[in-house]
């Protein structure tokens, strides 16, 4: 007997019929002799209906009342889940993140897993039932508050309560049949990708692809944690997120390119004119730090002789550009640069693969296709295994294409087919 855990997105419980689709899927999991573990989104646009909500009763909802407010989503979701399953002839219990033993830190909105103790869904599963928990959220070890685990949580849930049950697998359900080679909806001739590594799958998802959550691959990466990625809406084989070791020929075979992801919720702010001494770069990353914001690519010109100033260009998510212009305005006089510069219009494009590692030429070929496609390229940024490139936010699908066509990863015929909306 096999322990799987699954994980529906929002899109997958969007409404009672697909609630009670779900139901048999699970139900027949269970029926082949597995126990069950579910992890739930809030249905369809739940959680963003409920931000709008907070935000008409107030502009700046309490981080506390709102992480009270948006685990209502999931709160309904697996409630009405395990309806639809005892309405199928089988036990299913629900659970919230934190009667499942998700325990966080403090930090509401964002907050990270530290633990999980799931001893009331292994007693549930020990007297035969199919255990429902909501996702994204958890209680934090130290005031007890409901906290949740910012967007895409509900991924992060899922493996962590694999690897706290020593699960065998982690189902992810989207509105897609897997993995492809780029977003469907910007390349309808993109492939499936049968297998790929956990090092690809954290490049891509750090590069924008939502098709998982960076910290959900990082976790399954740490404990080992065979994720299968596929659709609610379909019974085709997915893709595989595995350790490299599992991907057979992986030495031989690897495809030099496993995909091109994109990112449209990236904005840039320079720093104009920095005075071009010791520290002064490391005083404005620390502050950006201390106000709790990613950075992501950064740029530093050459300075110029005859001013002995620099600028230094970096990117951010868009959601924390207002946060990050006011602390570096605050930095001005202390540190004598002259004005800031904000572009929320720009996208990152990225080429991921394991294969470029020990592949020439890799980096030339995707710049000539980006320039032959007309696109101006703003920053570059590399790894091992990725290659970023910031662009005008209007070519982005333009560069997708263009570098999706240029290393063949094109399908001989449309197999990508997008069942819902949003991709999660």
């Amino acid at each position: 007997m096999a322990l799987i855990v699954q994980k529906y997105g929002g899109s997958s419980v969007a409404d009672a019929e697909c609630v009670k689709r779900v139901a048999q899927r699970i139900v027949a999991t269970k029926k082949a002799g597995n126990d069950v573990v579910v992890v739930v989104s809030a249905m369809g646009d739940t959680t963003d209906d409920l931000i709008d909500m907070a935000e008409q009763v107030s502009p700046l909802p309490p981080a506390r009342e709102l992480d009270m407010l948006l685990t209502a989503g999931e709160r309904i979701s697996m409630a009405l889940l395990a309806m639809a399953i005892a309405n199928l002839g089988h036990e299913a219990r629900s659970f919230t993140g934190s009667q499942a033993g998700v325990i966080t830190d403090g930090a509401h909105g964002k907050a990270k897993i530290i633990d999980v103790t799931p001893g009331r869904i292994r007693a549930a599963l020990d007297e035969g039932s199919i255990c429902i928990v909501a996702g994204f959220q958890g209680v934090s070890q130290g005031t007890k508050d409901i906290t949740t685990l910012g967007r895409g949580g509900s991924d992060t849930t899922a493996v962590a309560l694999a690897a706290a049950l020593e699960g065998d697998c982690c189902e992810i359900y989207t509105d897609v049949d897997g993995v492809f080679t780029a977003d469907p909806r910007i390349v309808a001739a993109a492939r499936r990708i049968p297998r790929i590594s956990y090092e690809e799958m954290l490049e891509m998802a750090a590069s924008g692809a939502k098709i998982l959550h960076l910290r959900c691959v990082e976790y399954a990466r740490r404990y080992n944690i065979p994720i299968h990625v596929r659709s609610s809406f379909s019974q085709k084989e997915g893709t595989w997120v595995v350790d490299s070791s599992d991907i057979e020929g992986h030495e031989m075979e690897q495809a030099i390119i496993s995909g091109v992801a994109h990112d449209r919720s990236e904005a840039k702010i320079t720093v104009v004119g920095v005075p071009d001494k010791v520290g002064e770069a490391a005083t404005i990353f620390t502050v950006l730090s201390e106000a709790e914001i990613n950075i992501d690519m950064i740029v530093q010109n050459v300075s110029a002789a005859s001013t002995g100033r620099t600028d230094i260009s970096f990117t951010l998510p868009a959601s924390d550009g207002q946060s990050a212009l006011a602390a570096l305005n605050k930095l001005k006089e202390r540190i004598g640069f002259e004005s800031l510069r904000y572009d929320d219009r720009i996208g990152k494009v990225s080429l991921i693969g394991a294969g470029m590692r020990s592949h020439p030429g890799v980096t030339a070929t995707f710049f000539a296709a980006i320039a032959d496609a007309g696109v101006n390229i703003e920053m570059i940024s590399t790894s091992e295994i990725r290659i970023s490139v910031v662009v005008a936010q209007d070519d982005i699908d333009t560069a997708v294409a263009a570098a999706h066509r240029a290393f063949d990863l094109d399908a001989e015929q449309v197999e990508a087919v997008v069942y819902g909306g949003s991709g999660r």
